[in-house]
C-alpha cells in the first residue's frame, strides 16, 4: 500500500490547515491512506491544525490507512501531549 510523507510548514494554523486539508483529500480520493506527517520544520501548531490532522486521521482510518507522525519539535510534541493526541498517533 503506498504511503505518502507530508512535511508541514513551520507555521501550522488556520490558511496552511486549510490545504491541508485538500491536499489529504485529494490523496484519499485516489486511494492513498496512509501518511507520514513530518513535522521536523514545524515550531507550532494551533487548535486549528491539531483538528485538520485528526479529522484527516478518522477520513483515514475508515479508508484502512493511518497517519503517523514524525520529528516533533518538543513544544509541538508538549501540545499532543497535553491534547492526550499522543495516544492516537503512531510517532517516530
Amino acid at each position: 500500500m503506498e504511503e505518502m510523507t507530508i512535511q508541514l510548514p513551520e507555521l501550522f494554523s488556520v490558511e496552511e490547515a486549510a490545504r491541508f486539508r485538500e491536499q489529504v483529500r485529494g490523496y484519499i480520493e485516489k486511494g492513498i491512506v496512509r501518511f507520514t506527517l513530518d513535522f521536523s520544520k514545524c515550531k507550532f501548531i494551533d487548535s486549528t491544525g491539531l483538528g485538520v490532522i485528526v479529522s484527516s486521521y478518522k477520513k483515514c482510518v475508515e479508508n484502512q490507512g493511518t497517519i503517523r507522525l514524525r520529528s516533533l519539535d518538543p513544544n509541538v510534541r508538549k501540545i499532543f501531549e497535553l491534547t492526550r493526541l499522543i495516544n492516537v498517533f503512531e510517532i517516530q
